[in-house]
């Protein structure tokens, strides 16, 4: 633990400093019981964790134009691992050597803290951390996969091994962006079935022999750029509320569209994944917000996936719909194929 700075720790201004990474390096004493915990529990945390709501001061922390002269940020809300959100105006600046200083002088709450605005600050915090306590289990999870895998010499065991390391990769960097969000990466060239191919394993290894999942997939399809990681999650999704929907039968099924409306443009050329299945349906009192969040036609549900993958729909400028009736339930991604991947199309 790096000594305490005596002068700092005598101000009853909060104080915070990093490293380099913009993780705490130290803050004094009126910082942490401003926060409400001790100085050791702050050490090493990303700065950009203790922002309950907004992305404020992960932005100043991210920006390449932050110079010595320091920088105000207005009204941040900071709180430590989900208890009650901290109001300060922030002032931050650039360390010499590296890092940064934030200076955070308190300010009111919300004027009656009106729950309407205390709220969504409160869930946020509360999901970091929930966020933070989940990585220690899956840093056991990944190290109890990795052994096994090498302990085993059964090729289809190793396998499943892999699909589970890589499936706590994923969760540790959904966790990390719930603790410290970080800009969307950048979209890349990627093949739809390879997506499709990451997440049949993943329904196989939770259906078991119960249900059968089936491809019908369009050869001809070319590469399209995207997030493939945001698209396994979406997909992933919509198969496993089919197989929670008690379906026997999965189909995952990708076409060619031509002329494709999606909201107000006309896209030459778009691919259509369709999520088939055989399973009850969508309940008809919730056919018309079905894509809303915590909204479930299951007891034990949580109501996230649609609104999840919807969402990735969009980051793709794409749509998401279904139709459904007992025994017949289609989900209906459509994606847009830039100009760049009709070029490569029509150069094969």
């Amino acid at each position: 633990m790096p000594a305490p700075d005596l002068a700092l720790d005598q101000l009853l201004t909060p104080v915070a400093w990093t490293d380099h990474h913009a993780r705490i390096e130290g803050c004094n004493l009126a910082f942490a019981r401003w926060l409400g915990v001790s100085v050791r529990r702050l050490l090493d945390q990303p700065l950009a964790a203790l922002e309950a709501d907004g992305d404020m001061l992960r932005r100043a922390l991210t920006a390449d134009d932050v110079d010595s002269d320091q920088l105000r940020l207005r009204r941040i809300q900071l709180a430590f691992l989900g208890s009650t959100p901290r109001f300060a105006d922030g002032w931050l600046s650039r360390r010499e050597g590296g890092g940064w200083r934030l200076e955070a002088h308190p300010v009111d709450e919300f004027p009656g803290d009106d729950p309407l605005q205390v709220l969504p600050s409160a869930l946020s915090a509360a999901l970091r951390g929930l966020a933070h306590e989940l990585r220690n289990p899956l840093a056991g999870l990944k190290g109890a996969a990795q052994l096994l895998a090498r302990r085993t010499p059964d090729p289809a065991s190793v396998e499943l091994f892999g699909l589970i390391q890589a499936e706590v990769a994923r969760l540790t960097q959904l966790v990390d962006d719930l603790l410290a969000p970080a800009p969307p990466d950048p979209h890349e060239p990627l093949n739809i079935h390879a997506v499709l191919e990451r997440v049949l394993p993943l329904a196989e290894a939770e259906a078991g022999w119960i249900v059968k999942l089936a491809r019908d997939y369009d050869p001809s399809l070319p590469d399209m750029t995207g997030d493939a990681d945001r698209l396994v999650q979406a997909i992933w999704n919509l198969v496993r509320n089919a197989i929670q929907a008690g379906a026997a039968n999965v189909t995952l099924r990708t076409r060619i569209e031509h002329a494709v409306r999606i909201g107000d443009v006309v896209h030459a050329r778009a691919l259509r994944l369709e999520i088939v299945d055989d399973g009850r349906g969508v309940p008809e009192e919730l056919a018309e917000q079905i894509f809303l969040p915590l909204v479930s036609g299951r007891a034990d549900g949580t109501g996230l996936g649609l609104a999840l993958a919807q969402q990735v729909a969009r980051e793709h400028r794409g749509s998401l719909a279904y139709r459904s009736r007992s025994g017949h339930t289609v989900f209906t991604l459509l994606l847009p194929l830039a100009a760049a991947d009709e070029e490569g199309a029509r150069d094969d």
